[in-house]
C-alpha cells in the first residue's frame, strides 16, 4: 500500500518494523537507569551529595516580589491541577476521535506521579552532607510539572505539539530550577523527576503502539519549530553542566564540607534544563511517531 504525504511524495506503508516497538521500550530502560544513575551518584556517594546539596544551598530568593511569583507557581502544581489535566487530556483526545490518546494520558500522568510518591517515601538517604533532611528524590513537583506538559503534548493535535512541547519545556524548567533556588529540592531530585516521567512516558507510547500493531504507518519527523530551540538549549546546557561539575569536584573547599557556591547553583540548574531539553525533545521524537499512523 502506498501513501502521499503533505509534499505530493508517495510513501509505502505497511505494518511497522520492530523498531518501532524498540524505540519507546529503550527510551523506557534509559530513562529507567538514569533515576537509578541519579540515585547511586547524588545520594550514594558523598561527594556527589556534597555537590548537590552546596547547589540547593547555593543561592537564596532574595527579592520578595520575585520569591512570592515563584512560591505561587509552585504551589499551583498540585493534586487538583493534576486532576485538571487529566480532564482536559481526556477532553481533548475523546474529541479528536482518540480514546487511546485519552487513557494513555491519563496513565503517564498518574503512574509517574505515583512512582514519584513510592520513591521518595521509601529511598533511604544517608546524612553526608551533615544534612537531616528526609529523602526527597524525585521531587513530586518536578513530576507533576512534567507530566502534565507531556499529556497534553501525547493529546493535541500534531500540528500544536511542537508549540506545546516549547511551552511545556519552559513550564517544567521553571517549576524544577525554581523548587532548587528555593532550597526545597536538589537538583538531582527534579532530574530524576523528569526521568521517572520519560520513562511512564514512553510505556504509555509502547501500549499505544501495540495496540495499533496491526495498522499501516509511515516514519514521521517532528516539527523543527520544536527540535531546533530544545537541541540548541540541550547542546548549550550540557558541556556547561560537565565543565561545572569538574570544577565544583576538583574544589579544594568541596573535599571537605559542602561549600554552597553560585557555580554550583548555576551548574544545577543548567543540567537541569539539559536534562529537560533532552526529555522533551525525545518526548517529542516518541509522539510524532505515534501521529503517523494511517487508520486503514
Amino acid at each position: 500500500m502506498t501513501m502521499v504525504s503533505a509534499d505530493g511524495v508517495r510513501e509505502s506503508a505497511g505494518r511497522p518494523g520492530a523498531v518501532y516497538l524498540l524505540g519507546p521500550l529503550v527510551v523506557a530502560g534509559l530513562a529507567a537507569a538514569g533515576v537509578v544513575a541519579t540515585y547511586r551518584v547524588f545520594v550514594g556517594t558523598i561527594s556527589g551529595q556534597w555537590l548537590d546539596t552546596a547547589a540547593m544551598l547555593g543561592t537564596d530568593v532574595e527579592h520578595p516580589r520575585v520569591a512570592e511569583i515563584l512560591g505561587r507557581t509552585m504551589d499551583a502544581t498540585t493534586l487538583t491541577s493534576l486532576v485538571l489535566v487529566c480532564i482536559v487530556a481526556a477532553a481533548v483526545g475523546l474529541f479528536r476521535k482518540r480514546a487511546d490518546l485519552a487513557i494513555a494520558a491519563a496513565v503517564l500522568v498518574l503512574a509517574a506521579n505515583i512512582t514519584t510518591q513510592l520513591l521518595k517515601g521509601s529511598l533511604p538517604r544517608p546524612p553526608s552532607d551533615g544534612l537531616t533532611y528526609p529523602n526527597s528524590l524525585p521531587s513530586g513537583h518536578a513530576t507533576a510539572a512534567a507530566s502534565v506538559a507531556f499529556a497534553l503534548v501525547l493529546v493535541l493535535p500534531p500540528a500544536l505539539r511542537a508549540t506545546a512541547a516549547l511551552i511545556g519545556a519552559a513550564y517544567t524548567a521553571v517549576i524544577s530550577i525554581g523548587t532548587v533556588w528555593a532550597q526545597w529540592h536538589r537538583p538531582s531530585d527534579v532530574v530524576a523527576a523528569v526521568l521517572v516521567v520519560l520513562a511512564w512516558g514512553a510505556v504509555a507510547v509502547l501500549g499505544l503502539r501495540l495496540v495499533r500493531w496491526r495498522r499501516a504507518a509511515r516514519p514521521g519527523r517532528p516539527s523543527w519549530l520544536g527540535v531546533v530551540p530544545l537541541l540548541a538549549t540541550a547542546a548549550i546546557t550540557a558541556p556547561v553542566t560537565v565543565l561545572g561539575l569538574l570544577l565544583g569536584k576538583t574544589s579544594e573547599s568541596m573535599t571537605t564540607t559542602p561549600e554552597p557556591s553560585r557555580l554550583t547553583f548555576l551548574t544545577g540548574a543548567a543540567g537541569t534544563a539539559a536534562v529537560v531539553a533532552i526529555g522533551f525533545l525525545v518526548w517529542l521524537w516518541l509522539t510524532t511517531d505515534d501521529e503517523n499512523i494511517a487508520t486503514p
